[in-house]
């Protein structure tokens, strides 16, 4: 890092500090002693910091009200240097998770590009960047391919794959090039308690004044233009300034109407970022909170917004709560009773412990969401750009999966999607070579009559030994036999359930009696 950093004489005055207090009324601060004043002495911290050295910058941008104001205040700051100063890059990175509230996605997209226009058009080095998961790590692949469950507090599997990495990668990217870099956000400490205590930790080894390093990004510094403002001093500040890139900030506040106060979902690069399903600018799929009150609000305030409610009714039947709302257990009944490996444990009432959703739940999964998608696409409003709720990549891969992965060889994917659109599957043949006809399964149903798991341990041999004819090597075939085997020996679920209780009690048995008994007790409950 730099070793010219300016002296704190040489630094403006900065905002007043402000004791984080969730309990008493927030106040408006930034007005005291001028508004323009304050503001135009943040705009020198900003400028001086920019000037200090090369390494670039980079803006978390959701388009929500703190990441706005942050990028606002960084872009007329900036505006007032010579051209000859602006040099070093500022991207404006915002990370598309693909399942975005479909109105503040389309919002997003479009500030994005107003950015971008006016950067060019005004010599302005910033770089608006839209960031996407990989496919492979999109939410759909990994519910409907994988059969993740949806997501919940001991299982938030989403938060990493589409929003960390995504941000990440590109962070990495400019760092390997660059050597460093400069990441601003628009976190506040009074959003949280917990928000001010994490910033207040960073600060204690800022080795630049106004400049923490980052705990996850090796060569990332912090930023943090905005950390001392309330909520009513950012909507104060926007209402006050005009948007430089021509974006509405009367638009944006009509987005929050109904929202809770300090409703926005940040740029998240990594995992101490609580969820914000609640959110005006979050995941409209979000089941990590017990409803969204977002969308529901949209929906209840404005008729016109009326066509989102399939994917509201979507989300509520994802949400693992309204299982045990009609009487069954959480989401269970939709679930394996082995583990994604094929295991089987069971839980302190002798349950077993849920795996990934079952195929059939997979399948009507993704029937919910085609049909969710061809009503909004024949419902929304002519200024909504056509919605795709699901990519045809994230159909090819999640077929990818179902076949070739989980050797679900009857292919349903095609006829789902064209029962559901109307329109035939645009994707790729798959290898006959590894597929079957109907006939063939037809044939494998009806030797095994109703007993699933031999069912699914014939189809599931009959995939392995293909795929591997294929590859013309036989190495590992051996194993993945065994596995097969492991995964569908059972009897029925019953006697899985009883096997694996059966080995609990002989594990905890050994332990009691001493290692020297444990390979034979554990042999004996296999």
């Amino acid at each position: 890092m730099p070793t010219n950093a300016t002296t704190s004489s040489q630094q403006p005055q900065k905002l007043t500090e402000l004791q984080p207090n969730r309990r008493s009324p927030e106040k408006l601060t930034i007005a005291k002693g001028g508004f323009s004043a304050n503001i135009s002495k943040l705009h020198e911290e900003i400028r001086a910091l920019y000037v200090e050295d090369d390494v670039p910058w980079i803006i978390g941008y959701s388009g929500g009200k703190d990441s706005t104001a942050t990028a606002q205040l960084i872009w007329d700051a900036i505006a007032e240097l010579p051209e000859v100063q602006r040099k070093k890059p500022v991207y404006v990175i915002t990370t598309d998770t693909l399942v975005e509230n479909p109105i503040v996605a389309s919002w997003v997209r479009a500030s994005l590009k107003a950015m971008g226009e006016a950067a060019r058009s005004n010599n302005m080095p910033f770089e608006p960047q839209l960031l996407v998961p990989e496919v492979a790590e999109s939410f759909w692949v990994n519910l409907i391919g994988k059969g993740y469950p949806a997501p919940r507090p001991k299982f938030r599997w989403c938060t990493e794959r589409l929003k960390i990495r995504p941000s990440n990668r590109f962070i990495s990217s400019v760092v390997t090039t660059r050597g460093e870099a400069i990441l601003c956000i628009g976190a506040r400490r009074s959003e949280s308690t917990a928000r001010a205590r994490v910033m207040k930790n960073a600060a204690k080894y800022r080795a630049r004044d106004r400049l923490s390093p980052s705990q996850t990004l090796p060569g990332c510094m912090i930023y943090t233009p905005v950390e001392q403002w309330t909520s009513k001093d950012i909507w104060f500040y926007l209402e006050k300034s005009k948007n430089p890139w021509g974006a509405s900030n009367k638009e944006l506040k009509a987005l929050y109407a109904d929202a809770s106060e300090d409703g926005e979902c940040p740029v998240v690069v990594d995992d101490s970022t609580p969820s914000c399903g609640n959110s005006r600018f979050g995941c409209w799929v979000c089941t990590l909170v017990e409803e969204d009150k977002s969308m529901t609000a949209m929906i209840r305030n404005d008729i016109d917004k009326e066509w989102m409610l399939p994917l509201l009714e979507l989300r509520n039947a994802l949400d693992f709560r309204s299982g045990a709302a009609a009487g069954k257990h959480s989401d269970h009944h939709l679930r394996d009773f082995r583990r994604m490996t094929g295991h089987v444990h069971t839980m302190a009432d002798g349950t077993p412990v849920p795996g990934p959703y079952t195929q059939e739940a997979r399948q009507d999964w993704l029937k919910r969401l085609l049909e969710a998608q061809t009503y909004v696409q024949q419902h929304a409003p002519p200024d909504v750009p056509e919605i795709e709720l699901i990519s045809i990549a994230e159909l090819e891969e999640i077929r990818r999966i179902w076949v070739y992965e989980k050797h679900e060889l009857e292919d349903r994917l095609p006829a789902i999607y064209e029962s559901e659109t109307g329109k035939p599957y645009p994707g790729a043949e798959l290898d006959d070579d590894i597929s079957f006809g109907p006939k063939e399964l037809d044939l494998v149903a009806e030797v095994c009559g109703d007993d699933r798991i031999h069912y699914e341990l014939v189809r599931e041999l009959l995939s392995v030994t293909a795929q591997q004819r294929k590859s013309g090597r036989r190495a590992k075939l051996y194993e993945r036999l065994d596995s097969t085997f492991k995964r569908h020996f059972y009897e029925s679920k019953e006697d899985a359930v009883a096997r694996a209780t059966a080995r609990k009690a002989a594990i905890q048995k050994a332990e009691r009696t001493g290692p020297s008994f444990a390979g034979s007790s554990v042999e004996a409950a296999e």
